[in-house]
C-alpha cells in the first residue's frame, strides 16, 4: 500500500456513519427525476431535487435532446475554443443573453466550471474580490484561483459589506460576488442594498442565479429581474441543472467582458463543450418557460403550502424566501438519523451537516417542484413531523 493510500485511509468519517446504518449519500435512484422516484424497487416521494419546475422528464426537452443527437451526434470531441463550437451553441447563447437581458452570454459544460473559470479572470493582483461567507463552493474555488486581494463579509450583512468596501482602493476593480438564492438556507441576497453600495464605492457585481432562474422574476430570469436591477449587475451566472432540466452553465454580461472571457477563461478553453443534447434541452426549456407560466405560479403555491405546514408543526425554518426550506436539526447524528428514517418512510430529503455548515446549524434541505401535489406535500410533512418528534427534534 502506498503512502498516499495509507494517509487517505485515515479518513474514516463515512465508515463511522455507515456503521450506524444512517449513511445518506450516493443513494441510487432507479427511475427518472420526478416527484416520485424508485429506490430499492420502492416508490419514494422526492423532496431533495433542484428540478424546481419539474422539467427533467418534460416531453419537449426529451424530444429536443433526441433531435440534437440525431443531427450533431453525442458529443463535440473538443473545446469551444477549437473544434467544439456548434451553431446550436451560438443559438443558445443568443437566447440566454436575451433571456437575462444582457448583451452576450457564454455557455460552459457545468455551472461549477463557470464560477471556477470566470471569477479568476476578473481581477488582478491589485484588485479585489469580495464575497458573502455563505457563497456556493464553486465560487470559493474560483476565488482560490485568483491573485486578487480577497475579503469576505458576514452573510447578507450590509454593514459588514460596507466595512470591507471602505478598505478597498476606490480606483481599483472590485467585484462583489453573491448567490441570488443561498442554496442551503434558501434566503435571498439583498441585491438592492448591494447595488447601492456598489455605486457608492465604485464596485462591480456578480450574481450566481443558479437557484433563481425559472423561479424569480417576471419572466423567470432570476433575482436581478425580480429586483429590476439587471442593468446594475455586471455579470449574471446561471446553471441548467436546476430549473432548466439538464446540465451545463453560462455567464452573461456586456460584450467587452464576454469577449475577454472567451479568450482567457481556462475552464472554457480547456474543457470539452456542452453536449448537443444538453444544448437542445435548454432551448426547449426556455420555450416551456414562456409557454407554461403555470409552473412558476404553482411552484410558489406549493412553497407557501409547505412553509405553512412546517411552521404549524413547530419546525425552525429560518429566513427562507424560496422553494428551498431548511428544517433545522442542529445535530449531525440526528440529521443523519432523520434522513435515514424518512427514506424508510418513503420520503427523500437531503442532509446538510458540518463542514458544509457549522455543526450547530445542521439541517434537512427540503425542496419543492412545481409538479408536486398538495397531497404529496401534506404526506411528506406528516411523515417528517412524526419522525422528527420521535427523535426529539421538535416537541
Amino acid at each position: 500500500m502506498s503512502l498516499l493510500s495509507t494517509v487517505m485511509g485515515e479518513y474514516d468519517e463515512p465508515q463511522k456513519i455507515k456503521s450506524l446504518g444512517i449513511y445518506p449519500y450516493f443513494r441510487p435512484i432507479e427511475s427518472e427525476q420526478d416527484t416520485v422516484v424508485t429506490i430499492n424497487g420502492k416508490p419514494v416521494l422526492m423532496f431533495g431535487s433542484n428540478s424546481y419546475l419539474g422539467l427533467t422528464n418534460h416531453p419537449k426537452l426529451k424530444e429536443a435532446a433526441i433531435r440534437a443527437i440525431e443531427r450533431y451526434g453525442t458529443g463535440c470531441a473538443g473545446s469551444r475554443f477549437l473544434n467544439g463550437t456548434l451553431d446550436i451553441h451560438i443559438e443558445l447563447e443568443n437566447r440566454l443573453a436575451k433571456f437575462v437581458h444582457k448583451d452576450a452570454a457564454l455557455v460552459y459544460s457545468t455551472g461549477f466550471s463557470v464560477n471556477s473559470g470566470v471569477i479568476p479572470c476578473l481581477t488582478g493582483r491589485n484588485d479585489y474580490l469580495i464575497f458573502d461567507e455563505r457563497d456556493h463552493a464553486s465560487i470559493i474555488e474560483g476565488k482560490r484561483l485568483s491573485f486578487a486581494k480577497q475579503f469576505k463579509f458576514r452573510h447578507n450583512d450590509m454593514n459588514s459589506l460596507e466595512d470591507v468596501l471602505k478598505r478597498c482602493d476606490y480606483d481599483r476593480i472590485k467585484v462583489i460576488v453573491v448567490d441570488g438564492v443561498f442554496s442551503m438556507e434558501g434566503d435571498i441576497a439583498k441585491l438592492p442594498e448591494i447595488v447601492e453600495l456598489s455605486k457608492k464605492y465604485n464596485a462591480s457585481i456578480y450574481v450566481d442565479e443558479a437557484h433563481t432562474l425559472g423561479v424569480f422574476g417576471k419572466t423567470g430570469a432570476g433575482i436581478c429581474e425580480h429586483y429590476e436591477h439587471t442593468n446594475d449587475v455586471d455579470l449574471i451566472m446561471g446553471t441548467f441543472s436546476k430549473s432548466l432540466g439538464t446540465i451545463g452553465g453560462f455567464i452573461a454580461s456586456d460584450n467587452n467582458i464576454i469577449n475577454y472571457l472567451k479568450h482567457n477563461s481556462r475552464t472554457l478553453i480547456f474543457s470539452a463543450s456542452i453536449t448537443p443534447a444538453s444544448a437542445g434541452c435548454v432551448l426547449a426549456a426556455l420555450d416551456v418557460l414562456e409557454e407554461e407560466p403555470w409552473r412558476k405560479e404553482t411552484l410558489w403555491k406549493n412553497t407557501a403550502r409547505a412553509k405553512e405546514g412546517f411552521m404549524k408543526a413547530g419546525f425552525e425554518i429560518g429566513p427562507t424566501e424560496s422553494p428551498i426550506i431548511p428544517l433545522y436539526v442542529r445535530d449531525n447524528v440526528k440529521t443523519f438519523q432523520l434522513t435515514s428514517l424518512l427514506l424508510e418512510e418513503g420520503v427523500f430529503v437531503n442532509p446538510v451537516v458540518s463542514p458544509a455548515v457549522p455543526s450547530e446549524d445542521t439541517l434537512i434541505r427540503y425542496s419543492l417542484m412545481a409538479t408536486h401535489t398538495f397531497e404529496q406535500i401534506d404526506e411528506s410533512i406528516e411523515k417528517i413531523t412524526r419522525v422528527a418528534r420521535k427523535l426529539g427534534i421538535i416537541e
